[in-house]
């Protein structure tokens, strides 16, 4: 699992049938210590997470087992809104 905070949605009109219904999301991947950012992605949003939030996110197949469906063309999902963590 990551942390990341949510910084803004894709908006797709056309994209595969497996992902109709889900929002997506861009994820900055954070180093939980010093917030320091790791990479961008977009990542299905499974939990209901708003810009400004911090997030919990699975890849691969973890993140297509959190929607069971298995072969959905999903790299990413957000499984969780963070309320607090310890630094």
């Amino acid at each position: 699992m990551y942390i990341g905070k949510v910084v803004g949605n894709v908006v797709s009109t056309k994209k595969e049938a497996a992902l109709t219904g889900y929002k997506l999301m861009i994820v900055e991947l954070i180093q939980r210590n010093t917030q320091e950012k790791l990479e961008e992605i977009v990542a299905i949003d499974l939990v209901g997470a708003g810009r400004g939030e911090f997030v919990l996110v699975v890849r691969g197949s973890s993140a297509r087992m959190a929607t069971k469906k298995h072969d959905a063309p999903i790299d990413a999902a957000i499984i969780g809104i963070i309320d607090t963590f310890d630094e």
